[in-house]
């Protein structure tokens, strides 16, 4: 992953390091200052800046939150695709299963960076793309996700792991997908890690709804998506201590696996580039209240050239080609 030591951040940086960052965020919570967060996937490079003095490229939606102007798309659009080729994907998903049946993983988040082409700008995807949660960073990266990563009104946080996909236009997609053993498996590992993980900052943990789906739109294929609500009672004071939640919490769990640690020390032996701000989450506190999101369906523009990053839960049942499939089906528009 991005291992640069945070002594090592230029000073001129948006990004804070580990501590300086969550620290931040605990001072801004505390004083009821609304604010944008990003939180790397390895939690090495944090921002954390109020809304008033919020850069001008930058630009979030978080479902009815947002800070720019709703545009039509104005011109069609193309998108390539350059995926691993399927040999070193199935190796990879082979060493995964070797660490399952070693009993050192139960379930892993496997992803891969894909090179793509397209005819739009990182803006104009991000402008036009039709998601519930979105981010554009300075041009150098966007994520247009349909994951909550948690939310918390009042004394209640809320999470809402996703995990199981399908394409919706199969015959009776939403029985299969909910009747699928493998997915349910799937499923039921993300829904214990995360309860786990809720208590770990709050009391009172509750599986709210379990499996239900929603509909989202893949280019022009609409996917079916398997999700949960766990909720959990905070203190009264939770305003100061967000970072230290936040901090608790990630990784997130649907985008590692179980258990965690031992099964981001496997992605990071196994994975062939640095997630960097993929499957990170970004967030806004309003002064009141708290939404936030997984950071997956994601571009990025390094030296001219743009990357895409998917990938899926894998389990000892998993078949390579189908999650190679899904790997491909997640590289999409949603425009």
């Amino acid at each position: 992953m991005d291992k640069q030591p945070p002594s090592s951040l230029p000073a001129e940086s948006p990004w804070l390091s580990q501590q300086q960052g969550f620290e931040a965020i605990n001072r801004l919570g505390g004083s009821r200052t609304p604010f944008l967060f990003i939180v790397s996937y390895d939690k090495q490079k944090i921002f954390a800046q109020p809304l008033h003095t919020l850069d001008n490229d930058i630009c979030y939606k978080l479902e009815d939150w947002r800070n720019y102007p709703v545009q039509k798309r104005t011109k069609p659009y193309t998108l390539a695709k350059f995926p691993v080729d399927f040999t070193h994907y199935r190796r990879a998903i082979e060493t995964v299963q070797e660490e399952i049946r070693s009993g050192n993983t139960y379930l892993l988040n496997l992803t891969f960076e894909t090179p793509v082409e397209t005819n739009l700008t990182l803006k104009e995807i991000f402008t036009w793309a039709q998601a519930k949660f979105k981010l554009y960073f300075k041009g150098e990266f966007i994520c247009f996700s349909p994951e909550r990563f948690v939310e918390i009104e009042s004394n209640t946080i809320a999470t809402y792991p996703m995990k199981g996909t399908i394409d919706a236009t199969l015959p009776n997609a939403k029985e299969t997908i909910l009747a699928d053993e493998k997915e349910m498996a799937e499923h039921v590992m993300i829904v214990d890690l995360m309860r786990n993980d809720l208590g770990m900052v709050g009391t009172d943990v509750k599986v709210e709804t379990f499996r239900y789906t929603d509909t989202i739109r893949a280019g022009d294929k609409p996917l079916l998506q398997v999700s949960s609500k766990i909720t959990a009672s905070l203190p009264k004071d939770w305003h100061t201590q967000l970072g230290t939640i936040l901090e608790r919490l990630t990784p997130a769990g649907s985008i590692t696996g179980t258990p965690k640690k031992r099964t981001v020390e496997i992605i990071d032996a196994v994975e062939t580039y640095e997630r960097r701000f993929y499957t990170g989450i970004f967030g806004i506190y309003n002064g009141t209240d708290l939404r936030s999101a997984v950071m997956i369906r994601f571009m990025e523009e390094r030296e001219g050239n743009l990357y895409y990053k998917s990938g899926g839960g894998i389990t000892i049942d998993s078949d390579a080609r189908s999650e190679y499939e899904e790997l491909i089906d997640k590289i999409y528009l949603p425009l």
